[in-house]
């Protein structure tokens, strides 16, 4: 029986994180496939911590490892102690707000599990369903990372900031990841797409967006940093 690794980076989300793993618990996977869930508290100044302990608690029968940075070091670094913690014969990553529906994790995996995938990402941009409408000039920006991308990896993805994306384990602990921040998107992009053979797939995901008052962190100033990692790990570090 396999095991999907579900890997969930935190900051400051103490009030909501409760909701998020409720609908993971709730998921029953395809095939009898058992889940692992592993939490990385990015060193939260809010009651993130207090919040987990408390669910896993309450709540044994969602097998819950948690770990937690002595220092906030961003996004990219709790991915890094999470993917590295994985024991599951795949590995998801699922952000802690509810922009992302677990729901989905079976349309991911399928592709994997039909042995045609070695990588799935889940595109905002394609199929149909549901999303929330918000930020032109954010979504405009999310395509013009993604051509940039594509334009020097040579996939035709069409989301490739996605959050959900899932991997063989041994496929994402064999890429050695450096980006700390938000730079794990195009970083592990650049390096999945040089491994020879690799199998991507794409499937249509919905997209329940959050505003910068309801709790979303990424900027401008992330989009110029996804655009110097385009550069950085497709032309100076292959």
């Amino acid at each position: 029986m396999s095991t999907l690794s579900i890997v969930i980076p935190a900051y400051n989300e103490g009030p909501t994180i409760h909701r998020i793993l409720n609908k993971v618990k709730a998921v029953v996977l395809n095939e009898g496939m058992k889940k692992e869930v592993i939490i990385v508290n990015d060193c939260s100044k809010d009651n993130t911590e207090e919040a987990i302990l408390a669910y896993r608690d309450a709540n044994p029968e969602l097998p819950i490892t948690y770990y937690k940075n002595a220092v906030n070091q961003g996004k990219g670094a709790a991915l890094h102690t999470g993917i590295e913690k994985a024991t599951g014969d795949y590995v998801i990553i699922q952000d802690a707000d509810l922009e992302y529906d677990p729901e989905e994790y079976n349309m991911l995996l399928k592709p994997l599990l039909s042995g045609f995938a070695d990588v799935v990402y889940g595109s905002r941009f394609i199929g149909g369903k549901p999303h929330r409408i918000l930020f032109f000039w954010h979504s405009i920006g999310n395509k013009w990372l993604t051509l940039a991308s594509n334009m020097f990896t040579n996939l035709n993805l069409t989301d490739m900031e996605t959050c959900y994306k899932v991997f063989r384990r041994e496929i994402i602990q064999g890429i050695k990841l450096e980006e700390k921040r938000f730079g794990f998107e195009p970083e592990v992009t650049a390096k999945i797409s040089r491994i020879p053979k690799i199998r991507v797939y794409e499937v249509g995901i919905s997209y329940y967006g959050r505003t910068y008052e309801e709790g979303k962190k990424i900027g401008m100033k992330d989009g110029f940093r996804a655009i110097y990692c385009i550069i950085k790990y497709n032309v100076f570090k292959k």
